[in-house]
């Protein structure tokens, strides 16, 4: 069999390089950190989380949950070994300890001897080799444009973001009060730590972040002002959500529902919420704060969050391109190049938006490596799972409007006679989407 050479050693190679392992195939994984660092990395670690520590919601039968479920039941390292040896509390999402984690990984990928890592920056794709490109959303220059060379496309992008993080021991919990949205988390604890506004505070709050100087766009042509890059919807900055109403950061990151601040018995009027970033609960990072301000401006609209007066920042904020294909313009369902089926994509730059997506497309363009280097046709995952519908999204959508997609119900087949009740209606579409997997799993495996 031949090796499987995968470039990028981020969330969706070292699934890939682990699923090739598992196949009885040998993998050649390239991580070109530390010797060359990406604007937002800060280690050489392979699976290194950058923007967030949450791999969302394990609320069963949510969209989230049952891609995660359908992983776990696939043998997926990085889900079912790492996050739960790396798990941090944070109600009913599954966050992780992001040092652990990809230490964890970083450990599972150097101690397996069907896996070599070489530490290089992969600038051409050698057409005698099977390839996944896993290189993420910050690829490097030249190996995207090796990637614009062979797809024959220019490359697209949209900005993303990450949160803020800050030191624990610098929040005032005096003000800041510990709990879940409505109560609601995995073992009965208060998760969070809220920071409570009432209308005097949110307005002087609003005021200065909109005042705020942002950090320029990097990229030439998204010049002269914020309000010409393209972000991704689903990750947008505050100030952006700011700009479109003085009321939809209440309604969005800032929503106060299922909280009672204990000082004052009633609901805030806004909140921010911090969530634990590591196991020994040393810092938190902002919950939904990504934003493109300067750090000098940060720290001074930061403070003005009631808890954090005093404030140690860990990290700022930051914003940073990502750069995507266009999947439905180039990829199978079994995410292999149209026009040269040794290629493989997978992670962001497949065009899915998540860890877990991205996660789940090293599995399938890992999975599939390993049949077609052992002489056999790849398949694609049933189209009623939502491993097969992420896939089928990432190949079949309409490529003028193509947007990166995180994992929702909307992606996955309609039920005929759907049930009117919400709860009942999803628990069908996971049970549905489980059976079409083991079913799967029994003719194949």
């Amino acid at each position: 069999m031949k090796q499987i050479h995968i470039a990028g050693g981020g969330l969706a190679g070292c699934e890939a390089a682990w699923q090739v392992a598992r196949a009885g195939g040998r993998a050649v994984l390239y991580e070109m950190r530390p010797l060359r660092q990406t604007p937002a990395h800060k280690t050489g670690d392979l699976a290194e989380l950058v923007c967030s520590n949450s791999l969302k919601s394990e609320q069963a039968n949510s969209a989230p949950w049952l891609l995660k479920e359908e992983l776990r039941r696939l043998g997926s390292l990085l889900i079912g070994e790492i996050s739960p040896r790396a798990r941090v509390p944070a109600g009913h999402a599954l966050t992780v300890d992001r040092e652990i984690f990809a230490a964890e990984i970083t450990r599972a990928m150097e101690a397996d001897p069907a896996i070599e890592i070489r530490r290089e920056e992969v600038t051409t794709l050698d057409a005698n080799h099977v390839w996944i490109i896993a290189s993420g959303p910050l690829t490097s220059d030249a190996l995207a444009q090796e990637i614009a060379r062979i797809t024959g496309s220019n490359r697209l992008y949209f900005y993303d973001s990450i949160s803020p993080i800050i030191d624990a021991e610098s929040i005032d919990t005096s003000i800041a009060f510990r709990a879940s949205r409505y109560g609601k988390s995995l073992d009965g604890t208060a998760d969070y730590l809220n920071c409570p506004f009432d209308k005097v505070q949110y307005d002087a709050f609003l005021d200065a972040l909109l005042a705020a100087e942002s950090v320029p766009a990097h990229i030439e042509e998204d010049r002269p002002g914020p309000e010409n890059v393209r972000y991704f919807e689903a990750c947008l900055p505050i100030e952006e959500i700011a700009r479109r109403g003085r009321d939809t950061l209440r309604f969005g990151p800032m929503k106060p529902m299922g909280l009672t601040d204990p000082r004052t018995g009633r609901r805030p009027y806004a909140v921010v919420q911090l969530r634990q970033e590591d196991a020994r609960a040393g810092s938190y990072n902002l919950v939904g704060f990504q934003n493109h301000m300067r750090f000098g401006d940060q720290q001074r609209v930061l403070r003005l969050i009631p808890g954090l007066e005093h404030a140690e920042f860990l990290r700022f904020g930051q914003v940073h391109r990502n750069t995507y294909i266009n999947g439905p313009a180039l990829l199978t369902p079994t995410l292999q190049m149209r026009t040269r089926p040794e290629v493989f994509f997978a992670g962001q730059i497949s065009g899915v938006e998540g860890y877990v997506e991205s996660i789940a497309t090293g599995l399938i363009a890992g999975r599939g490596a390993v049949a077609l280097a052992g002489g056999q046709v790849p398949r694609a995952f049933p189209r009623g799972t939502a491993m097969g519908s992420l896939a089928a999204y990432v190949s079949g959508a309409d490529p003028l409007h193509y947007q990166p997609a995180n994992i929702t119900f909307d992606l996955l087949p309609k039920l005929e006679n759907p049930p009117r009740d919400k709860k009942t209606r999803y628990a069908e579409v996971c049970r549905r989407a489980l059976d079409a997997l083991e079913e799967y799993l029994c003719a194949h495996v």
